[in-house]
């Protein structure tokens, strides 16, 4: 019979109560398996079981959640401010709302879940004479983001970029400051409850055009520029950046009206 400790941390007791079940679950399968608190656990007792599997909160997520009320106060300002200046499709995508938030947690949490990218052997050869040569995923190291003014996209982005092991500056449009600004912090104290330091995530304060061509030349500082948005910025990036830059894809759309239809 195997032997299983599920390692875990809890702030809330959310996470204590997800170990508990998947130890339950492993003792249903056949193991003999215990749910033990980080603090409780040593690397003496390493060698006493067979497997071991360790959780804690994805604390962005938790965090969010409980700053439902001061980020959609923010988010109000958005609006009061960019009505009547922006579309009112684009109106819809700055406004949030209780259940975007829980999709926006959702999202941190489903990232969390996913398998750790860095340390992945993505190639391995071994020559003739004995040489093994590998291909290993590594951090980029700082991936700055300017998107535009969709706050989704503030921990989208962040939970992508943290997930890969790198710190990540973001800069939005102007219209979503505030809302982007309360999300970061939420997203700061989760990083802090979860022992990470708060400066791995940051949200640039300077909104104008020169803060985003800053980013575009922070050569030595930034390793990586992701551009997220229309074709303008896209474009701008690339045109612009003297760092490494993704040129995302502006998305394809396609209205397919049908013979039958009565226009």
């Amino acid at each position: 019979m195997k032997k299983i400790a599920v390692v875990y941390w809890s702030g809330t007791g959310n996470t204590e109560q997800m170990a508990r079940q998947v130890a339950a679950g492993a003792q249903e399968a056949g193991a003999e398996a215990e749910a033990i608190a980080a603090a409780w656990f040593s690397a003496s007792q390493v060698g006493s079981f067979d497997a071991i599997a360790f959780g804690c909160p994805a604390m962005g997520a938790e965090e969010l959640e409980a700053d439902t009320a001061p980020i959609l106060a923010a988010n109000a300002l958005d609006l009061e401010g960019a009505r009547g200046r922006i579309s009112e499709v684009m109106l819809d995508r700055l406004a949030l709302s209780p259940d975007r938030i829980a999709g926006m947690a959702k999202g941190i949490r489903e990232v969390a879940a996913l398998p750790d990218p860095v340390g992945a052997v993505l190639s391995r050869v071994e020559r003739p004479n004995g040489l093994v040569i590998e291909k290993t995923a590594v951090p980029m190291g700082v991936i700055a983001i300017i998107y535009e003014s969709r706050p989704n996209v503030t921990s989208d982005a962040a939970a992508l970029a943290l997930k890969a092991g790198s710190a990540c500056v973001l800069r939005c449009g102007k219209e979503a400051h505030r809302s982007a600004a309360a999300i970061v912090s939420a997203l700061c104290r989760g990083l802090s409850r979860a022992g990470l330091p708060q400066e791995a995530l940051c949200l640039v304060e300077d909104t104008t055009r020169a803060s985003a061509h800053e980013l575009m030349t922070a050569s030595g500082y930034v390793d990586l520029l992701i551009p997220r948005g229309g074709a303008g910025l896209i474009r701008a990036c690339v045109d612009n950046a003297t760092v490494p830059v993704i040129e995302t894809g502006t998305g394809i759309c396609h209205v397919y009206v049908d013979r039958a239809a009565d226009l």
